[in-house]
């Protein structure tokens, strides 16, 4: 009577096929030395193909159909290309030609049509964008804007030469100021200076449509070309240069904001395509700058 121990499959006798391919075997010796080399070709694909995979270029937001800092500035040279564009029309437009002499007289149709159509299409992008970004109304919106930019500025190179050129300079000098201290990480975006940016854009909002009803209705009287802004004066110092360099702050925070969303964006892997809000977001931001600069500048050249 065997030994039940013994029935343990590890204790039976084993086939003389399997010891012939024991690794002890001179044929298990031929088939170590076979899947020795299978494993080191293997490893040597794997290790060139991981070579190749660092030497390739890294992938971008197109690849991988997420939003990145890179591709949200190009689309936000190419609306501000749009813009220029047809700042150049708005611009011939409301001089009336290119041959007619400017002092003549001017149109305000351009600045009037881009406003208004800048406005309605600002309102449509802000509501909409939660449900689906549409890059055509963001077009479309670069465009308005571009005839109002250029309308306006004609309106007032007309009535002070040279203030396109020292509004445009001073506008890119507060953008880019900003950015390199957003990148420098001096300047970030805070909760509690939000909520104080909040309250101050309330605020000029409130005035701002005061101010253009008192204005439109004539309760403050001649030489108010600007309302409130230019007729009242604090020490001699009128009230648009002062709420002027205010609202400059603001921009320049609100441009803040806007670079801080665009990070968030990147760092929260968004879709590519809110790369188009983040551009959105610069333009209506730097237009607004723009065009309070122009103001300041008109106000203190007036005065003088």
């Amino acid at each position: 009577m065997s030994n039940f121990a013994f029935n343990n499959p590890a204790f039976q006798q084993q086939d003389p096929r399997n010891v012939a391919t024991y690794p002890g075997a001179p044929q298990g010796a031929q088939g170590a030395q076979a899947a020795s080399f299978q494993h080191g070709t293997m490893d040597a694909a794997a290790n060139a193909q991981l070579e190749g995979m660092y030497a390739a270029p890294p992938a971008g937001a197109i690849e991988t159909d997420r939003m990145s800092v890179e591709d949200t500035v190009w689309k936000t040279a190419g609306l501000f290309a749009i813009l220029l564009v047809t700042a150049a029309v708005g611009w011939v437009w409301t001089l009336g030609g290119l041959e007619r002499n400017p002092y003549q007289g001017v149109s305000m149709m351009p600045w009037i049509v881009g406003a208004l159509g800048g406005f309605v299409l600002a309102m449509v992008i802000s509501f909409t964008s939660r449900k689906k970004v549409r890059p055509a109304l963001i077009f479309a919106y670069a465009a308005f804007e571009g005839l109002f930019i250029g309308g306006i500025s004609a309106f007032f190179e007309v009535l002070y030469p040279g203030i396109v050129f020292q509004a445009t300079l001073a506008t890119v000098s507060v953008v880019g100021v900003t950015l390199a201290l957003f990148a420098s990480g001096k300047i970030r975006a805070s909760k509690k200076a939000t909520k104080i940016f909040m309250i101050a854009m309330i605020g000029y909002l409130v005035f701002s449509l005061l101010n253009v009803v008192l204005t439109w209705t004539g309760v403050l009287g001649e030489g108010a070309a600007f309302g409130l802004l230019s007729k009242v004066e604090i020490l001699g110092i009128p009230l648009g240069l002062i709420i002027g360099v205010l609202v400059v702050i603001m921009a320049a925070y609100s441009l803040v904001l806007d670079f801080d969303q665009i990070q968030q964006g990147v760092r929260n892997g968004a879709p590519r395509k809110y790369g188009w809000l983040g551009a959105f977001g610069i333009m209506v931001t730097v237009v607004w700058l723009y065009v309070e600069i122009l103001r300041i500048i008109a106000i203190a050249r007036g005065n003088n």
